[in-house]
């Protein structure tokens, strides 16, 4: 199955603090295609940066993110995320609201490129086209 990853489900599957909050998610992800939105990545790196992580901790992370496919930016992506973010204001979705800026690049690579959003954040629920695990 093809599986594009949110951040906080991603960085979660990495620790062990966080993981067993988000174990039923992350037990979905062996054996599928993993992928990442470019927004996970930046996401991913701005938050080793404010922790202060260690090299060894930061290359742990970059070596996962290895393993997936980085969904990159282009501009049939652009043109997806416009539509995207469309189409959540003509139906009242909260991810046309700029505070879910972030938000709205993730879900609209995964309708891009037509995987299931992997997330536990319930701002994605019922987006139009958006598929939901």
């Amino acid at each position: 199955m093809k599986l594009l990853v949110d951040t906080g489900v991603f960085s979660a599957a990495l620790s062990r603090k966080r993981r067993p909050e988000f174990e039923p998610l992350v037990a979905r992800l062996p054996g599928n295609q993993l992928n990442l939105a470019a927004q996970s990545v930046a996401e991913l790196r701005y938050g080793v940066l404010f922790a202060g992580w260690g090299s060894a901790r930061a290359d742990r992370l970059e070596r996962a993110i290895e393993t997936t496919n980085v969904i990159q930016v282009s501009d049939a992506l652009l043109s997806a995320v416009a539509r995207f973010r469309f189409e959540c204001r003509t139906v009242g979705h909260p991810l046309a609201n700029p505070v879910h800026h972030e938000d709205l690049w993730i879900a609209a690579t995964a309708v891009h490129i037509g995987a299931t959003l992997v997330t536990a954040d319930g701002v994605f629920k019922d987006a139009p086209g958006l598929q939901v695990l």
